[in-house]
C-alpha cells in the first residue's frame, strides 16, 4: 500500500445527505433508533424469508468499509513468474468487501446503510449506481476529489476459485484523523455495525469505539489489508470473522484441521474476541463462542461452483441481518450458509452469473424451510 503516500493529505470527511452521482436517492435528514425501510425504496425481485418489516420496525444494517471496481479476469490457471497468459472473458463490475456486504442486505430487503468512500470518476459512478441498484442507502458515501476509487484484479480459474490484487485507493485515502460525532450518528443508531480491512484501522477503531459506547454489535470481518489486526481494535468488536488462512495469519497457527482451529480460536480469546465466526469454505462454518461449544455449520452444496467471489462477504452480512432480527446462532449460521450458496446474486456480482430458474426455485426453498 505504499503507493498512497502520493496522493494529497487527507481532508475531512462527511455524509452527503444528497449523493452527488444519485441525487434521486431517497434520505433521511436523521436517522432514528427503530428505522422502517421507506416506500420509496426499490422492490426487490426475490424477498428475505427472515425478515417482516411490516410486523417490526427495525433498526438499520450499517456496512463501513470498501468499495472497489473489480477488474475480472477468466483464466485456466494462474500465469508463473515471466509467463503471459490469455484470459476468457474479462470485464469490470462493482464489488469491495463492504460494498459486497452492504448489497446484501440490501438484496434481503433490509434497511441498509453503507459509509465509505469512492473518487470521482467513472469507477466511482459504477459503484454508486451498483449500490443503489442493490437498495442500499448512500446518504454516507463520500465522493472525494484527492484519490481514485478503489479497484482490484480478480482472476479467477477453472474450479470457481479466485486470486485478487487490490488496491485501496479513496478506501484507504483521504479520510480524516478523526470522524465528527455526526458522521458517527448513523453507526451509534444502527441494530448492527460491520466492518472489514480494506479501509484504515483508525477508521475501524474509531467506528468499534462509538458502537461499543451505544451498546450496537459490531462484526469484524478479517479479509483485507495483510497486517496484524490492532489489539485496540480487537477488544471493541464483538464477533471476529475470518477464513481459514486469515485465522492461520493472525494467530500464527496451522488451521488445517478442527482442533488447530479451535486452538488458534483460543489464541484469539485471549487477544479479548470472545466470538469468533470462522468461514471454511467447502468444509462450511464453525461459530465459537468462549466458553460454550462450538457451532458448526456444513456446506450446502450447489450443483456447481461457477465463482466463490462475495461468497465470505454474502455469508458475513447474511449471518448479521439474521442476527439483528433475533435468529438464534444456530438458525445465523443456517441462513447465512443458505445465502452464500448463491453468492453473487446478493453481491455485486450478479449480472455474470447465468443461472436457471430450477437453481433460483431451489434455493427459495432452501430458505423458506428455514424460516417458515
Amino acid at each position: 500500500m505504499g503507493g498512497f503516500s502520493t496522493l494529497s493529505s487527507p481532508k475531512p470527511w462527511r455524509h452527503h445527505h444528497q449523493n452527488p452521482i444519485i441525487p434521486n436517492h431517497p434520505t433521511t435528514n436523521k436517522i432514528p433508533v427503530h428505522f422502517t425501510p421507506p416506500l420509496s425504496k426499490k422492490p426487490k425481485p426475490f424477498s428475505c424469508f427472515a425478515l417482516d418489516s411490516s410486523k417490526h420496525p427495525t433498526p438499520p444494517l450499517v456496512v463501513v468499509g470498501s468499495a472497489n471496481a473489480d477488474i475480472y479476469v477468466e483464466i485456466d490457471r494462474l500465469p508463473k513468474e515471466g509467463e503471459t497468459v490469455s484470459a476468457k472473458t474479462g470485464q469490470t463490475l462493482a464489488g469491495g468487501k463492504g460494498a459486497n456486504q452492504a448489497v446484501c442486505g440490501g438484496k434481503l430487503e433490509y434497511p441498509t446503510y453503507f459509509v465509505g468512500q469512492v473518487g470521482k470518476d467513472a469507477h466511482g459512478k459504477l459503484i454508486t449506481e451498483a449500490l443503489e441498484g442493490g437498495g442500499v442507502f448512500l446518504d454516507y458515501l463520500a465522493a472525494v476529489d484527492e484519490a481514485p476509487t478503489g479497484h482490484a484484479v480478480v482472476m479467477l480459474q477453472a474450479g470457481g476459485q479466485n486470486s485478487i490484487i487490490i488496491v485501496g485507493g479513496a478506501n484507504m485515502a483521504c479520510w480524516p484523523e478523526s470522524l465528527s460525532q455526526e458522521d458517527l450518528e448513523v453507526v451509534k443508531n444502527a441494530g448492527i455495525v460491520l466492518l472489514q480491512r480494506e479501509i484504515p484501522d483508525s477508521v475501524n477503531i474509531q467506528v468499534a469505539k462509538a458502537t461499543r459506547s451505544a451498546r450496537v454489535p459490531v462484526i469484524l470481518d478479517a479479509g483485507g489489508v495483510d497486517a496484524p489486526i490492532p489489539l485496540e481494535l480487537l477488544k471493541f468488536i464483538d464477533i471476529l470473522s475470518p477464513n481459514e488462512t486469515e485465522l492461520a495469519r493472525l494467530t500464527n497457527m496451522p488451521t488445517e484441521s478442527f482442533e488447530q482451529i479451535s486452538q488458534a480460536v483460543g489464541e484469539c480469546h485471549k487477544m479479548g474476541v470472545k466470538q469468533v465466526l470462522v468461514k471454511l469454505g467447502d468444509k462450511g462454518s464453525i461459530l465459537f463462542t468462549e466458553g460454550e461449544e462450538p457451532i458448526r455449520q456444513p456446506i450446502i452444496s450447489a450443483p456447481k461452483v461457477i465463482d466463490t467471489t462475495g461468497a465470505g462477504d454474502t455469508f458475513t452480512a447474511a449471518f448479521a441481518v439474521a442476527l439483528v432480527e433475533g435468529k438464534s446462532k444456530i438458525e445465523c449460521l443456517k441462513f447465512a450458509g443458505m445465502q452464500s450458496y448463491i453468492p453473487v446474486y446478493y453481491s455485486l456480482w450478479y449480472n455474470k452469473l447465468r443461472l436457471t430458474k430450477s437453481v433460483m426455485i431451489f434455493q427459495l426453498q432452501l430458505l423458506h424451510s428455514v424460516f417458515k
